[in-house]
């Protein structure tokens, strides 16, 4: 099993690269998975109290079973990866089963910060996108797809988000074996990775 990491600051275009990548490769052969489903179990706190944790800090994930999870996929054995909520701010009942591919890709802000998960990663690849760009990105999503209000977001961008992506996100850089501007589509780039994929199925 070939195992990529993608990370990269909030709304810098992960999702983006990762669709790009895996777009007119066979699906039965690649898998993705994002850190997003590994926050840790919240259940304990309120909703109020769940809003107010530090979800851009490397203790916000559950680094252990992500490890323990992908340990099993390269084994060859399927996981039953949780399912998390934005609108909760915390995992749900729900599982999804995931099935081992010859490829998987692995994305999130966060991934590249843990020495365990990321010696896992065969290559390693970090977006890149202006602040601005990504200051964008992540009202529109926010406001959008998760219920936030304006000043919410800013709030969240100020004191946590780009604290957060400057001391753990960014520095995280330089373990990228191949750093992808994403402010605008990158070809180049998403086509090498893509070689690299088809040269591995091959």
């Amino acid at each position: 099993m070939l195992i990529i990491g993608i990370a990269g600051g909030t709304g810098s275009g992960k999702t983006t690269v990762v669709n790009q990548i895996i777009n007119e490769l066979p699906n039965e052969e690649v898998g993705v998975i994002s850190q997003d489903s590994y926050y840790n179990d919240l259940s304990h706190l309120t909703l109020p109290e769940r809003k107010k944790v530090n979800f851009d800090h490397p203790k916000a994930i559950d680094f252990p079973l992500l490890e323990e999870h992908l340990t099993l996929l390269k084994d060859g054995k399927s996981i039953h990866q949780p399912v998390y909520s934005f609108l909760e701010c915390n995992r749900t009942d729900e599982m999804i089963v995931i099935h081992p591919r010859k490829v998987l890709l692995v994305e999130g802000i966060l991934i590249m910060t843990n020495p365990q998960i990321r010696a896992m990663f065969d290559i390693k690849i970090f977006v890149h996108a202006d602040s601005d760009e990504r200051l964008i990105r992540r009202l529109k999503r926010d406001i959008n797809e998760r219920g936030w209000n304006l000043n919410d977001t800013l709030d969240c961008y100020q004191n946590t988000l780009k604290p957060m992506h400057d001391q753990f996100i960014e520095p995280s850089k330089e373990y990228a074996d191949i750093i992808i501007p994403n402010n605008k589509y990158n070809t180049v780039a998403v086509d090498i990775v893509r070689g690299i994929i088809n040269e591995k199925l091959t």
